[in-house]
């Protein structure tokens, strides 16, 4: 297990891209600084952020502060899923009827839903979900989320080995 700062999967995407007035955030080149050496170690203590980047650490603190609050990056523990007792992932694709917005909610409200994304394209929403096995994986697609009122339809890309996952994409 390794600490990542994730600036783009935030539980809830509205805070990734916008400050808590509606607007997005404004990011100067010492916060972009930040980012990217947490990206490089999200346990880099703020004193060796601060050297690199020109601030003291209380500012770097501050600065690390406001960019969590403002929803611009978390930081988190990124594990293998199969390592800690989930052997089923699964991206799933849906078609909504109606109110693709009200879908999206209820499918964020579960669980195993760990990623949703309103699309253009063949589907409505792309949602990866983390299951125990083939049986919870079933249970929640078939009882939960084709329950969902406005799903009109589903479909299923179970993972079979993963190959890369990153979230080292910087800052521009």
């Amino acid at each position: 297990m390794h600490s990542e700062v994730v600036a783009s999967r935030s539980a809830d995407p509205r805070d990734s891209r916008e400050s808590r007035n509606g607007s997005s955030p404004q990011l100067d080149a010492v916060s972009l600084a930040i980012i990217e050496q947490l990206q490089e170690d999200g346990r880099r203590p703020y004193a060796a952020i601060g050297k690199a980047v020109g601030l003291s650490e209380a500012a770097v603190r501050q600065r690390v502060q406001k960019l969590l609050d403002q929803g611009v990056m978390q930081i988190v523990a990124v594990t293998d899923p199969l390592t800690v007792g989930f052997r089923r992932q699964a991206m799933v694709g849906i078609n909504v009827e109606g109110d693709v917005e009200s879908v999206a909610d209820a499918l964020t409200a579960m669980s195993e839903c760990e990623y949703v994304v309103m699309t253009a394209g063949s589907f409505d929403l792309m949602v990866e979900i983390v299951c125990e096995d083939d049986d919870h994986l079933l249970d929640v697609i078939n009882k939960r989320i084709r329950a969902v009122p406005g799903v009109r339809s589903t479909e299923s890309f179970v993972y079979l080995k993963l190959k890369k996952q990153t979230y080292m994409w910087g800052t521009r």
